[in-house]
């Protein structure tokens, strides 16, 4: 079995400087005037807005990925499930897919993602409508090791990258796990950090954050624990075939912030 090594990376002021200034672009389909900077602010900092429907009463999900790298069917049910248990959108959840050209790299920096979503996002923050931003990639990070690969990063609010070429390399392979479930469980991880968990802008209702692994909760069976990132972290996790859930504790700090 290839060794799964996953480590998450949350970026913003650390390589980029969120912004706080006011980028006028013009709706296409509403002609509204939205602020595309309000999508542009660090990781948890939009987590009310996302689980609560006091300001947004819908979602959009915007899905980019590059030819030959969409997520499964089954891992875009399983997110879209995984934001309609956890998050109050009355108005309800809607999947945007599209295909976008590849760069030719075969890797990339952080900084070279958010020049796709710069390039290629279509979707922000409109009236009462708040927007996500996924992109499927087809490289690795440019952070990779020898002995370790980035899955995922959550770098703004409402933005997330999937390395797609690492995560088929794999899965889908013998005693490798099935890929729609290995791209789950790194989305509604990564979905999970926008959302705040843990102590990322959705304040813990009980002390459960992991000290030696900020920003994850101290519960081995919790879809935000820090060993999801380790090869045998996320090998046993995933062992039961199942993805990953929340636990309580995670849960009781989502509905503290507005969630389900």
């Amino acid at each position: 079995m290839k060794s799964i090594f996953v480590r998450v990376v949350l970026v913003c002021s650390i390589l980029f400087s969120c912004s706080s200034a006011t980028e006028e672009i013009i709706d296409n389909e509403t002609g509204e005037i939205v602020n595309v900077a309000l999508n542009r602010q660090a990781t948890g900092s939009s987590a009310n807005d996302l689980l609560s429907a006091d300001s947004f009463k819908k979602m959009v999900v915007e899905i980019a990925f590059i030819k030959g790298y969409e997520p499964t069917i089954t891992a875009k049910n399983n997110f879209k499930n995984f934001i309609t248990n956890r998050t109050n959108k009355p108005e309800g959840i809607e999947f945007v897919t599209k295909e976008i050209p590849t760069t030719g790299k075969t890797e990339y920096s952080l900084n070279e993602v958010v020049d796709i979503e710069k390039e290629y996002r279509t979707k922000y923050n409109s009236g009462a409508t708040i927007a996500v931003w996924v992109l499927f990639i087809d490289g690795k990070s440019s952070n990779d090791k020898s002995s370790s690969s980035i899955l995922g990063s959550a770098y703004w609010n409402t933005s997330f990258v999937i390395y797609e070429e690492t995560i088929h390399g794999l899965s889908d392979g013998t005693f490798e796990p099935d890929r729609s479930l290995l791209e789950s469980s790194v989305i509604n991880h990564e979905f999970g950090h926008i959302l705040g968990l843990t102590n990322l802008g959705t304040n813990l209702q009980s002390d459960h954050e992991d000290a030696e692994h900020p920003k994850h909760c101290n519960e081995e069976d919790c879809l935000m624990y820090w060993a999801a990132e380790t090869s045998q972290g996320i090998g046993n996790m995933l062992s039961g075939g199942s993805v990953p859930t929340l636990d309580a504790q995670c849960l009781a700090d989502l509905k503290a912030n507005g969630g389900k």
